[in-house]
């Protein structure tokens, strides 16, 4: 019998609508989740998600179990009827506990869902994105022996000012490995937030135009800056 996929996995209703509100995947909002990355209320939603995703679990195996024994040989006499009304009786309770645990992953939503429409998500600028991509491939802030100035070095040559890095590092776009010496390159890498930028869908327009939206903020603890 084929297993069922774990519940992060799981497909419901919800989905769709949990990734418009939140601006990510389910996935993600449970990675974040487990990090302890959420507040009071998305942790709660996450919560509320992982149970509806357990329940949808045990619908889906409940109706396999179904259909392969509707699929069976078996000899069609009364203790095939009585298995028959067995699993439809743990399918029709297991849909129950499915259509409860939707319910409250929906209420857990609905305030996430209407303060949503508010937060419009911020612009960055094309020049901002074409920074993001070159530090994509790898980036090094340096410091000139002679001038003192400081500047980013990427393997594509896109001149990326220290005045530009630290906008983007306001913007939380990218990150600096401070455990290095400035003079030996400091590596400069994206964020979750930076990625983002770079995976999500731009409208289109001639190129340099149109800038793109910043993904909403995560709703994270704060963490001390380097």
């Amino acid at each position: 019998m084929t297993a069922s996929p774990p519940d992060a996995l799981m497909p419901t209703a919800l989905d769709q609508r949990i990734k418009a509100a939140v601006g990510y995947g389910v996935e993600v909002l449970r990675r974040h989740r487990d990090g302890g990355l959420l507040d009071a209320q998305h942790a709660a939603l996450a919560d509320a998600h992982r149970e509806l995703a357990g329940a949808e679990r045990d619908v889906t195996f409940h109706r396999v179990r179904l259909a392969r024994l509707a699929a069976s040989e078996l000899p069609v006499d009364l203790a095939l009827f009585v298995r028959f009304a067995r699993i439809l009786d743990q399918l029709a309770t297991a849909a129950d506990v499915r259509d409860a645990k939707q319910a409250a992953a929906a209420a857990a939503l609905e305030p996430i869902e209407a303060a949503a429409p508010r937060h419009r998500p911020p612009q960055i600028a094309a020049k901002d994105v074409a920074a993001l991509l070159a530090i994509a491939q790898g980036a090094k802030l340096h410091e000139h022996l002679v001038t003192h100035r400081l500047a980013v070095a990427t393997p594509t040559r896109t001149r990326i000012s220290y005045a530009q890095l630290q906008h983007l590092e306001e913007m939380g776009l990218v990150e600096r490995d401070t455990t290095h010496p400035v003079h030996a390159g400091q590596p400069v890498t994206l964020t979750d937030a930076g990625r983002a930028v770079l995976t999500r869908p731009r409208r289109g327009g001639p190129p340099g135009t149109t800038p793109a939206p910043l993904p909403p903020a995560l709703p994270t603890v704060s963490r001390a800056r380097r």
